[in-house]
């Protein structure tokens, strides 16, 4: 990592783990914040997802049917991505009743794997 982004990312997190956004950037340190979000990650549904909603916002149905999955199972796998802070739901009126749809809350993840020299005890 250039010396410039590792001092940005220091003065962001402030020596502390946990996760931080900023600026739409996902700033994440310390094992147990990475092993979630990771986790949250290694799903091929979830995964796509992110793919689909990274032009911009989707509603569940239309989801569901580009991923060919349930709509059950895609709002459970949103679910998972809204508890990591990864993406939101916002509800809008559609045709028949309120629809939801998925958007992205961040352009970008930083993961820090590796203390500064400093900070290393």
């Amino acid at each position: 990592m250039s010396s410039k982004i590792f001092s940005e990312f220091k003065e962001i997190m402030k020596g502390k783990e946990g996760v931080v956004e900023r600026e739409n950037l996902m700033y994440v340190s310390g094992s147990k914040p990475i092993a979630r979000i990771a986790s949250a990650l290694a799903n091929e549904t979830r995964a796509k997802i992110i793919e689909l909603i990274a032009a911009g916002p989707k509603d569940l149905d239309f989801i569901a049917r580009e991923i060919k999955q349930s709509k059950a199972n895609v709002s459970s796998q949103i679910r998972r991505l809204e508890e990591v802070g990864l993406v939101s739901s916002i509800y809008q009126p559609g045709e028949r009743g309120i629809k939801k749809f998925v958007e992205l809350r961040v352009d970008a993840l930083i993961l820090l794997l590796k203390k500064d020299k400093e900070e290393k005890t």
